[in-house]
């Protein structure tokens, strides 16, 4: 049995196991996320853009229903939260009046990136710079509150999630009719200038108080359905050209982690490689997601979703389902396979 099939097969094993987390005591006093569609809870739900999940069938597993997620019921972020004992999810920052935010905030905004100019060409959004201006709006508040002294010392114990960049390639380099970047850079000196950009930001939020961090790799982006459709060739099963691309920027990446381990004093840094799923058993693009989705890969408004959503990799032509989800949660949080997450998971992180 070759290596791709044992972890195809570990990727089976958690997709059909148990869905439920148990939550308590909360390990960290605090969680902050910063990132895209991927982890947007609701901060999209009043601009003016296309790139907007409040409305049904996203959310149809949700318990509040339709919330601003782009999936059928938890992002990954959100399972995370329940892992680490939060017995309530992060709530926006869109929705973060008379809320406690001393226990966390979600900033991620739908269709972001690291650049400013991702995404923009759907309408407004929230971009990593702009997601941390609003961190220190929330620090000045929590200052406010507890005073100098004490909120560092809460800050320094608290997770920072972020998981942002597939937008800066889906959303960016490989949409030239928009944007100039893939004119501008080849794909290894736009993985620089991402890396870059990215750790500024992320040296950012340390100088704000932030030491622990858990940085999201990107993902097989060539792999997604809405990427074959419109980019396949020879109906390839994936881009390959995309997924080299954005691994990319994954090797520059990790490199930060053990760059900044060693540099900022007092932080701890770990990166979570999300290139690991695979879906080579299912045949066709249209197999792989849930929902009809519209051209612009979303799902059309209050039209029927599958019924076997748990056997539906992706819920529209981009999101993964909440099944996915589980899935990369647990592994993110307590790694079954070594290469998973570097150099450790998050439940590990979260007892330093």
């Amino acid at each position: 049995m070759d290596r791709e099939t044992k972890l195809w097969l570990v990727v089976l094993f958690f997709l059909f196991s148990a869905t439920y987390c148990v939550v308590g005591v909360p390990q960290v006093p605090c969680l902050f996320i910063f990132g895209d569609s991927l982890s947007d809870s609701g901060n999209n739900n009043n601009l003016n853009t296309e790139a907007k999940a409040n409305f049904m069938p996203y959310g149809v597993d949700f318990p509040a229903g339709p919330t601003g997620r782009f999936t059928n019921g938890r992002t990954s972020v959100d399972i995370i939260t329940q892992l680490l004992g939060f017995d309530h999810f992060i709530p926006p920052y869109a929705n973060t009046n008379g809320t406690d935010i001393a226990l966390g905030v979600n900033y991620a905004s739908g269709a972001a990136g690291i650049r400013n100019e991702t995404g923009t060409h759907m309408g407004e959004d929230i971009s990593f710079g702009l997601q941390v201006q609003h961190h220190r709006d929330i620090v000045s508040q929590l200052t406010t509150k507890l005073g100098t002294d004490k909120v560092q010392q809460h800050l320094n114990k608290c997770l920072y999630y972020v998981n942002i960049g597939n937008n800066d390639y889906l959303n960016n380099y490989f949409l030239p009719e928009h944007y100039p970047s893939n004119s501008n850079y080849t794909t290894e000196q736009y993985a620089i200038a991402l890396a870059i950009e990215y750790s500024t930001y992320v040296k950012d939020l340390y100088e704000l108080g932030a030491r622990k961090f858990s940085l999201i790799g990107l993902n097989l982006i060539g792999c997604i359905p809405y990427e074959i459709s419109t980019h396949g060739k020879n109906d390839s099963m994936c881009v390959q050209e995309e997924s080299q691309a954005a691994q990319l920027f994954n090797e520059e990446l990790k490199a930060l982690v053990d760059r900044y381990n060693k540099e900022l004093v007092g932080a701890k840094f770990i990166y979570v490689n999300s290139a690991f799923m695979k879906y080579s058993n299912f045949k066709l693009p249209d197999s792989l997601k849930c929902c009809k989705d519209k051209e612009n890969g979303l799902c059309f408004p209050n039209e029927e979703s599958c019924i076997g959503r748990h056997l539906h990799p992706f819920f529209d032509a981009f999101h993964p389902t909440e099944k996915v989800n589980l899935f990369t949660a647990r592994c993110a949080y307590s790694s079954p396979i070594p290469t998973y997450t570097y150099p450790m998971d998050i439940s590990q992180l979260v007892k330093l």
